[in-house]
């Protein structure tokens, strides 16, 4: 009887090892499917308790449809560092500030559930290793996809940025809206927070921050 030898980037891989990899997927689907179902289960109860009728027809769906929706903005758990670089890390002698302002960043108040939304702006001063400009975006995608508290979102984009290419310095800045201020509580509508991290040089050198600050300060 033969055998299905599948090629992979290391050399070969076996059908004894495909199989396993595919065992591993179907579990994963199976969990992810159980994890919806629980979820819309919580949801269901939740809609009953507001005194709404689960049975009427806008409804039908919602608790799976709400389920669906919070496994989304929730997706940056299942993210990676390393995974996510996927080795978009370059040798480049370049030493002058890089800086990507304005990454739409949409993020859940851990403390009641509701959005957070707004920019972030990022700086930093290259160290012999550039990354790739997308992946900024993608560091911000991955922290904010999760239950968060904009202080310690910003603080993790940074010590990402440190971790990704070793620069001299990184600058975060993040401005946002938070609906747990606009919907309920004190119902500010234009209060906006602003939280920063400044690292290595642009915390050591006034000079450093005062140019990064005044660059995303500009439109």
């Amino acid at each position: 009887m033969s055998r299905l030898v599948v090629e992979d980037e290391s050399g070969f891989l076996s059908s004894d090892n495909a199989s396993e990899h595919s065992h591993t997927e179907d579990d994963k689907k199976c969990t992810k499917d159980e994890h919806l179902k629980s979820m819309a289960n919580a949801y269901s109860s939740i809609i009953a308790h507001v005194g709404e009728d689960l049975n009427r027809q806008g409804l039908l769906k919602t608790p799976e449809r709400a389920a669906k929706a919070m496994m989304y903005f929730t997706k940056g758990y299942e993210q990676q560092l390393d995974e996510l670089l996927n080795e978009a890390v370059f040798d480049e002698d370049h030493d002058e500030m890089v800086i990507v302002k304005d990454i739409e960043m949409f993020s859940m108040c851990e403390h009641h559930l509701v959005p957070f939304v707004g920019k972030v702006h990022i700086g930093y001063l290259p160290n012999k290793k550039v990354l790739g400009l997308s992946k900024l975006a993608r560091i911000v995608e991955m922290f904010s996809r999760r239950m968060q508290v904009q202080e310690r979102l910003t603080k993790q984009i940074a010590t990402a940025m440190v971790q990704a290419v070793q620069p001299a310095g990184v600058a975060v800045v993040v401005e946002a809206s938070h609906m747990c201020m606009v919907m309920r509580g004190v119902q500010k509508i234009n209060a906006t927070t602003t939280t920063s991290c400044m690292l290595g040089v642009f915390r050591d050198d006034p000079k450093t921050r005062e140019e990064f600050l005044n660059l995303i300060s500009r439109r």
